[in-house]
């Protein structure tokens, strides 16, 4: 008989192999600092050239990827004020515009001449998340009651689309503003239509739908929920194509991107995670672990943004306030 002392033993032994097994990197190829006490969000441009980074201390920081300069500093508040709320950063396709936004306003900022482009309070609910398609043309943004609102700032054109039951939590929009892909608390995602709210796919889950993204070519949709669905799905269809596989009996996302050719999908997480995973088969290439925020007990840092920096590097922004390169081997 084994003793209840051998058996804890047993597995602690197993946990610690399965622990050092994992194949998680977590010394980046490079680390440049953006933020001096950390961020709030970021996003960084599809063409790799430009991040930008809500901060704890420094506002709204713009950067020259590039060149790993300063571009820009922004704020919501009036001239002198130093507190920064802002919790959301979405940038265009196009890297022409961005939106960013906070529990009860978004502003639209033009990347070329660094101006705002307009202001908006919202009264009714707060935001949860925010989108802009190319050329700043429309703006999404989802909230908190439930509705998500298509904006148009030029024209004044204003869309609710009301097919959610609850709150929303993720959204994202295609590069041309057509098409909207929403996910809440309902246990479902939608894709949808812009110019007329239609339904075009509903994506149903079995827990709160918490994270969603869309491949700027048109072919994928990725959603995640509070549990262990996280699909990839053919637009154009409707179909599943994958669902990622992960030992975790959980797994939350708090950021997702295809890769230009369509064969991967990188995510990230609020525990510290980077991850590659194979488009077609939900398989996990390569984990990472990124350098954890200064200060936190136990050590951790949420990833905001990633994107496919080169064919086989993947650049990171977190709440550490570091933008880290991530290279991987592509697969046959």
């Amino acid at each position: 008989m084994i003793s209840q002392y051998q058996l804890r033993k047993t597995w602690i032994v197993f946990l610690l192999m399965l622990a050092g097994c994992s194949g998680a990197i977590s010394e980046p190829d490079k680390s440049i600092r953006h933020a001096i006490e950390g961020a709030y969000a970021a996003d960084i441009s599809s063409d790799n050239k430009i991040a930008v980074v809500s901060t704890a201390q420094q506002g709204i920081l713009v950067w020259d990827l590039v060149a790993q300069t300063e571009k820009f500093k922004w704020s919501h508040e009036e001239e002198g004020h130093v507190v920064n709320t802002v919790g959301i950063v979405h940038i265009a396709a196009d890297s022409s515009y961005v939106v960013t936004a906070d529990r009860e306003a978004f502003a639209l900022w033009n990347l070329s001449t660094g101006e705002p482009e307009g202001f908006w309070r919202i009264d009714e609910a707060s935001v949860r998340d925010i989108a802009v398609s190319n050329n700043g043309r429309g703006i999404l943004v989802g909230r908190g009651n439930g509705k998500a609102m298509f904006f148009e700032p030029t024209s004044g054109r204003r869309l609710e689309f009301l097919g959610h039951q609850e709150k929303i939590n993720s959204v994202d929009i295609s590069p041309n503003g057509f098409y909207a892909l929403t996910g809440g608390n309902d246990y479902v995602a939608y894709l949808w239509d812009t110019r007329s709210g239609q339904v075009i796919h509903r994506f149903t889950h079995s827990s709160r739908v918490t994270k969603v993204a869309l491949d700027d070519a048109g072919r994928y949709a990725f959603t995640a929920d509070s549990k262990r669905g996280a699909k990839i799905w053919d637009v154009q269809t409707g179909e599943e194509i994958s669902q990622l596989s992960f030992i975790q009996r959980q797994k939350i996302f708090s950021a997702a991107t295809f890769s230009e050719d369509g064969k991967y999908l990188a995510t990230g997480s609020p525990g510290r995670a980077l991850n590659l995973w194979s488009v077609t088969t939900g398989n996990e290439v390569q984990e990472w672990r990124v350098t954890p925020k200064d200060g936190t007990q136990p050590q951790s840092a949420v990833v905001y943004a990633v994107s496919f920096e080169q064919k086989n590097q993947l650049l990171s922004e977190s709440s550490s306030g570091l933008a880290e390169y991530w290279a991987f081997e592509q697969e046959n």
